[in-house]
């Protein structure tokens, strides 16, 4: 059978000059945000002529563009990629650690690593191997806290299942919306050849990504840790599956 080859993972710099910019998935809601605050200023300026009032809608307008440009931001990043390493594909803190079973797809045994991504972290979703999307299935569903145990079965979410470049060995990935979230977008469907970091995805305001490797995986994680997306390892792929 096919197996992991185990090299160290290496840094690579992503190659555009500019420190940081705004997300694609923001780009509407900044635009549509910033025509209605610019008409309300008008209005307020022009008919109802209150200095006061004016002061605070321009103040409240400029916190709610920062907040959405915030929220949207793609900061430069130097990726980390590894052949047998998984790489985080989000953003956020640790909240799961556990071997349980995975009901949906692979029907036995995996261990199971979730990362919650709180509003203020980074949101895009990124690719934690290169290899072939085998299976991609979205589920309506409820809202309940990212963190509540039954979010990864109740919630609306996203499953993604990515089948190793080298290897038999697959892994899936499954993008959660939270309690803020109301929208889950992803970029590539079955068949679709990924690379280690790519734009998985995105889930707007609030958030959680569940992973299921297969047993033996070598976790290099803890609980609570903050991971980056593209940066932070999460486990080593077993050698022989």
């Amino acid at each position: 059978m096919p197996k992991c080859r185990n090299i160290a993972p290496v840094i690579v710099p992503m190659k555009r000059k500019t420190r940081i910019r705004i997300h694609r998935e923001g780009h509407k809601i900044l635009l549509v945000t910033c025509a209605v605050l610019i008409a309300l200023n008008l209005f307020t300026t022009l008919y109802l002529k209150n200095p006061a009032l004016n002061a605070v809608t321009v103040t409240m307008s400029v916190l709610l563009v920062g907040c959405f440009a915030y929220f949207f931001r793609l900061p430069h990043r130097e990726f980390v990629t590894g052949n047998c390493q998984v790489i985080a594909p989000a953003d956020g803190r640790i909240v799961v650690i556990e071997e349980t079973y995975e009901q949906e797809y692979f029907k036995d045994k995996r261990i199971q690593v979730s990362i919650f991504m709180s509003p203020t972290n980074v949101h895009v979703n990124r690719s934690p191997i290169s290899g072939v999307v085998t299976y991609q299935k979205y589920h309506p569903g409820k809202y309940l806290v990212a963190w509540h145990p039954k979010s990864s079965e109740k919630n609306e979410r996203n499953t993604i299942v990515l089948e190793h470049e080298e290897s038999d060995t697959e892994i899936l990935i499954r993008q959660i919306a939270g309690k803020l979230a109301r929208k889950i977008r992803w970029y590539f469907n079955e068949g679709d050849t990924v690379m280690q970091n790519a734009e998985l995805g995105f889930i707007k305001f609030g958030s959680r990504v569940d992973m299921f490797l297969p047993l033996g995986t070598k976790i290099d994680v803890s609980l609570r840790q903050k991971v980056k997306g593209g940066v932070t390892v999460i486990g080593t792929l077993p050698e022989n599956n």
